[in-house]
């Protein structure tokens, strides 16, 4: 061997170490800048989605994972963009990114919660309602009390609108036990029970939350709105009488207040009364009652005094009322303790009819027809 090969052998090796770290300080580069122009493109993916774009988020997001295949939040933000663009075509491209996701890390809330909103475009309970769960209890990498209760708010949402009132009721439970002590909270928890036509939960969080903040009025008139609905009038004048007070624009409490009081003056049930008052409310109703009837059958041109006719369902209360109405006079009696109901029932049963035949009620009519319907609903 020449006394130079060990030096040639040197130079080579020094040569190709110098070049392999020219390749490599190239390679590095090229990746740095492919990642830069990433970043660059998935910033402008997430202004378009912002914005609406849909078409263009995907377009950027797509040019972001060619600089950076490997990268998770690429991904997860263009199963998002492919999912909000209301594309039905393009649900299946999102979940299969979104599965591909959730295989790897089926902990991800996140990932999780992007599968349920999938679910949820599809209107599929069953999936929808098991990757919010997921999410609910999955790993947040930030704000996880918040974004629990987010996840299980959406829930209930979905439910309500595809009408699953049973679950959408369980879930309403466990989001007000788990909620903290902020108004806010109280107030959309409150607006839930109410969507969910569940007066009670309803009432029972707005009032948390006037408990949080005895100012907010909003919170006063979904309460006297929850407690009318239940047939609950005494409180929910309580309620609209601060709701009307606090927002002057506040018409519907203000019309809603006006019903409940007129319902408390009507009223021969109520435990405070005198028999005397009773007695005189009972005699109200009555003629009320009669006067809904005639101009009942005057709108819909019956005559309830036709002889020979078939009797209508108008006629047939015409026939009840007048057969009760010298009853009238026996109301003085403390015997006659099953009279005073005896009488309602009629008086009930004409403005039920009427309602049905000759449309809404108002003023006394409306507050006995809303006293009827309380009666119903505590028989049952």
């Amino acid at each position: 061997m020449p006394r130079s090969a060990p030096v040639i052998l040197v130079l080579l090796t020094l040569a190709a170490a110098t070049g392999f770290a020219g390749v490599s300080h190239l390679v590095a580069r090229f990746t740095a800048n492919q990642q830069a122009r990433g970043r660059k493109l998935y910033q402008q993916g997430l202004d378009a989605g912002g914005a609406g774009r849909y078409d263009d988020a995907i377009s950027a997001f797509r040019a972001a994972l060619t600089c950076d295949p490997a990268n998770s939040q690429y991904q997860l933000s263009l199963a998002r963009a492919l999912r909000d663009s209301n594309d039905p075509r393009r649900l299946d491209e999102a979940e299969s990114y979104l599965i591909a996701l959730w295989q790897r890390t089926p902990q991800d809330a996140a990932i999780n919660l992007a599968l349920a909103r999938v679910a949820a475009h599809r209107a599929s309970i069953e999936d929808a309602t098991r990757y919010y769960h997921n999410a609910m209890y999955g790993v947040w990498n930030a704000n996880p009390d918040f974004n629990r209760n987010r996840a299980r708010i959406e829930l209930i949402q979905f439910l309500l609108k595809e009408r699953d009132s049973s679950l959408a009721e369980s879930e309403l439970m466990a989001l007000a036990a788990s909620l903290p002590h902020d108004p806010a909270d109280h107030l959309r928890a409150a607006q839930l029970f109410a969507q969910a036509r569940d007066n009670a939960g309803a009432l029972a969080q707005y009032e948390e939350v006037l408990r949080l903040d005895p100012r907010n009025a909003e919170a006063a008139a979904g309460a006297g709105a929850a407690a009318f609905r239940s047939g609950n009038y005494a409180t929910a004048v309580r309620y609209l009488r601060v709701a009307a007070n606090g927002d002057p624009q506040d018409a519907n409490s203000r019309e809603l207040l006006s019903e409940a009081e007129q319902v408390l003056r009507a009223s021969p049930f109520q435990s405070h009364i005198s028999d005397a008052e009773r007695n005189r409310r009972i005699t109200a109703a009555f003629a009320q009652a009669e006067q809904r009837l005639s101009a009942c059958a005057q709108q819909r041109g019956a005559d309830l005094e036709a002889e020979g006719s078939p009797e209508s369902p108008l006629a047939s209360l015409q026939s009840r009322w007048i057969a009760i109405k010298p009853e009238l006079a026996r109301l003085k009696s403390p015997a006659e303790t099953a009279l005073p109901d005896a009488i309602m029932d009629v008086v009930f049963q004409i403005e039920q009819q009427t309602a049905t035949s000759c449309g809404p009620p108002q003023g006394l009519d409306l507050a006995l027809l809303l006293i009827s319907q309380k009666r119903e609903a505590a028989s049952q």
